[in-house]
């Protein structure tokens, strides 16, 4: 059987960055609220707040760290399987690459390790400073990534000439046509995971009478604060769909199901789509919707996918089933919002069983929208590399065989299993032992001076824990 490289590197580099994607998701949003618990500790010296920023800390260190081991091989993959693409496109995506490690990087590292080891040791002022700057990296790290990432969807600012790219303006290939509505999207995806999983945590440790004033209280500002970005999302997520229509409207196709440019164009909640005779069957929609959402007018016309040519299409069935798992969850968030909102009479948002019980499950549902999320954008483009410019198979390593690609993602697979394993391990031992063995007040002294990221964490991996 001949193994197909171009596959092969496609499921290598989706199947990386989808496994990635869900730790700086998560550590962005968490940054925040551990700057916001220090800054709270600061100025009311309530122990309680002191307690929360510990442990979230503890977590967010073990995350922290799989995030930097799982992102560090994405750049060796732009060598090693895409060699045509980082060649061509080194004068813009090699300084962008560089930038987010001296700005953002380097200060999360710097400041990571005052903010873990530096308490009691260093004046209260100075740790709280170092809890902001470290928030501050995971925001500068993230506008980098996602304007190098932007830039392949909608290039703007540079010339292509002789198959290599030239930067015209750096202001707009930064700030490329989609990259406001992407950068806004995925911080408010930050947010709203680090909302679910801290609301997760607290109302798991609420339904077990554990440390109740601890976690009471911050599940009360999770949904403060879920209140107000979860519907928020939604009218981000429509302007950005609004820019994708603009610039990248097979891909809306493909996200609709719309084989034919049509008017009253329906919003379909369940098709099958079948590429290979370019219709769907089995549809369930809401009559004219799409065209109003899309084009704010019921009668709208709404391109379809014969607008290009059939090799030109992606692959219809994924976009269209992972863009409805997202908004799903989307609304499922929304719903559970308000539910706290009418929960907040009576203080029963943290008593109810039913919602503390569906908090705890919803504390994972951030993650598949993420991914869910980033198939959309990124599998929504095929075939190009560079929207318009460069081809999947124009950018792939002339050199590279589908059985070296296959025991890469192989081995890829392989490494990646052990670490979410290790990681999650170390986080389900930070769960139970809980904040009852977390220390507060100045007087203690730290038990020792850690070296290592994880040490941080300060869990034994004990069976019976400390």
């Amino acid at each position: 059987m001949e193994l197909d490289p171009l596959l092969l590197s496609r499921i290598q580099f989706g199947f990386v960055v989808s496994f990635h994607a869900i730790f700086p998701v998560f550590t962005i949003g968490l940054a925040s609220y551990i700057a916001v618990l220090e800054g709270l500790f600061f100025k009311t010296r309530n122990p309680v707040w002191e307690k929360l920023a510990r442990f979230w800390t503890q977590v967010f260190a073990v995350v922290f760290g799989m995030g930097v081991v799982t992102g560090i091989v994405m750049a060796f993959q732009f060598g090693t399987n895409w060699s045509n693409f980082s060649q061509a496109s080194a004068n813009f995506l090699g300084p962008v690459l560089s930038y987010e490690v001296v700005t953002a990087f380097f200060l999360e590292a710097t400041f990571l390790g005052v903010l873990l080891f530096g308490r009691n040791k260093v004046p209260r002022g100075v740790h709280l400073f170092a809890a902001v700057m470290v928030a501050v990296g995971t925001f500068i790290s993230s506008f980098w990534i996602l304007s190098a990432n932007s830039w392949m969807q909608t290039p703007a600012g540079v010339e292509f000439r002789d198959g290599a790219v030239f930067v015209t303006s750096w202001m707009e290939a930064l700030f490329n046509p989609s990259f406001p509505y992407r950068f806004a999207h995925m911080v408010m995806a930050s947010f709203l995971t680090g909302g679910f999983v801290v609301a997760g945590v607290s109302a798991w440790y609420l339904l077990r009478k554990r440390e109740v004033e601890a976690n009471r209280k911050a599940l009360s500002m999770c949904l403060w604060m879920l209140l107000f970005f979860a519907p928020a999302q939604a009218w981000v997520g429509d302007l950005h769909g609004l820019n994708t229509l603009e610039y990248q409207p097979v891909k809306v196709s493909a996200m609709e199901g719309l084989w034919e440019t049509d008017t009253n164009v329906p919003l379909l909640l369940f098709a099958i789509p079948d590429q290979a005779n370019q219709t769907n069957h089995l549809e369930i929609g809401i009559p004219n919707l799409a065209s109003f959402i899309l084009t704010h007018d019921w009668a709208g016309q709404v391109p379809g996918m014969n607008e290009v040519a059939v090799e030109e299409q992606p692959p219809v069935g994924i976009v269209f089933w992972s863009f409805r798992i997202m908004v799903s969850i989307g609304l499922l968030m929304i719903a559970f919002a308000l539910a706290g909102l009418v929960l907040r009479r009576g203080g029963r948002f943290a008593e109810t069983p039913w919602f503390l019980k569906g908090l705890t499950y919803m504390s994972i549902t951030p993650f598949i929208a993420v991914v869910a999320g980033w198939f959309v954008t990124e599998v929504g483009r095929y075939p190009w590399l560079v929207w318009g410019e460069m081809t999947l198979a124009e950018g792939l390593t002339p050199s590279l065989t589908g059985g070296m690609a296959l025991f890469t993602l192989i081995g890829y697979v392989l490494v990646y299993a052990l670490v979410f394993a290790a990681g999650v391990y170390y986080l389900m031992r930070i769960f139970q032992v809980g904040m009852e063995d977390t220390h507060t007040g100045d007087h203690i002294d730290e038990p020792h001076s850690a070296k290592r990221p994880w040490s941080g964490a300060d869990v034994t991996l004990e069976a019976g824990g400390r």
